[in-house]
């Protein structure tokens, strides 16, 4: 039986050493983000019981139908909820490896910034900057790719469209699953809008500061949460509320087998966002309070 402080103090020893080692090669100019390779079942393996142990218990993390992701390149796409702290993300990689075990290649692509900030540790569990270059060469090592193709824009929705699904009309992960003949498998969370009150994205506001061309940030959200109240796109800091968050894997998807030899990216949106509505539909009917689930 694993001795569970022998793991904690290993899982700690390696989160030490990453933020050393990020934070030294950041001053030299190499913020990283773009190498599959980065990658590192050894980390994964050390701090896995740490970050489980963390979401079961602040998030009550439930994960449904991961085997249902094929083996071989797919493109999950998901719902993107909870501003910056993006805990369904970070609840699916964790459960995703508790099932596969560390050495079953997975990627997240996530906004550059994010990707980049040094001592966070996504890097060492598959986080790629989001661009279809970068999928792509996770596709050629045979791994399955989450892609949420809502970014900015559907994870600082207001709290109040939380069971709502928004794209934003982004068809990009359309074409990237046709050029590369993957399948598509839809992942469905609820409760991320739940861990802050989201007020407004900001979309004028981060028009008006230049934001949209300085950082690729289109939204200049407000929220609400703890420890100091107001937050403007997540700062100064906040702590998530410990919503309960559920997540549902759905079945994979062959657009060509689906839609036909040549699917028209229009339909292929309409069809599988609404079928993720209704499955995000349900999961929110199963919540009877706020936060509690």
């Amino acid at each position: 039986m694993a001795n569970p402080l022998g793991q904690a103090v290993r899982g700690a020893a390696a989160m030490g050493a990453n933020v050393a080692g990020d934070w030294a090669n950041a001053l030299r100019g190499d913020l990283g983000g773009s190498d599959p390779d980065e990658w590192d079942p050894d980390y994964i393996r050390a701090t896995l019981p740490i970050w489980r142990t963390a979401f079961n218990t602040y998030f009550r993390s439930e994960v449904r139908g991961l085997e249902k992701i094929p083996h071989g390149p797919s493109l999950l796409v998901g719902n993107h909820s909870g501003g910056t702290l993006i805990a369904d993300t970070f609840v699916l990689a964790v459960e995703f490896y508790e099932r596969f075990g560390p050495c079953r290649r997975f990627h997240q692509l996530a906004h550059d910034v994010a990707v980049r900030v040094p001592g966070t540790g996504i890097r060492k569990y598959g986080t790629l900057a989001a661009n279809h270059d970068n999928a792509k060469k996770a596709f050629a090592l045979g791994a399955p790719v989450l892609v949420y193709p809502g970014g900015d824009y559907e994870t600082f929705r207001p709290s109040w469209h939380g069971d709502k699904i928004e794209f934003g009309g982004r068809k990009g992960w359309v074409r990237l699953a046709l050029e590369e003949g993957v399948p598509i498998v839809p992942v469905v969370a609820v409760g991320g809008q739940e861990t802050a009150l989201f007020v407004t994205r900001g979309e004028r506001a981060a028009k008006l500061t230049g934001l949209d061309k300085f950082a690729r940030i289109k939204v200049l959200p407000v929220s609400l949460g703890p420890p100091f109240g107001v937050n403007l796109l997540d700062l100064p800091g906040r702590l998530p509320l410990p919503a309960k968050i559920t997540l549902e894997v759905m079945d994979p998807i062959d657009l060509r087998d689906r839609f036909g030899k040549d699917p028209d990216p229009d339909d292929v949106y309409e069809e599988v966002t609404a079928e993720m509505q209704d499955t995000l539909s349900d999961l929110s009917d199963e919540r009877t309070l706020p936060v509690l689930g």
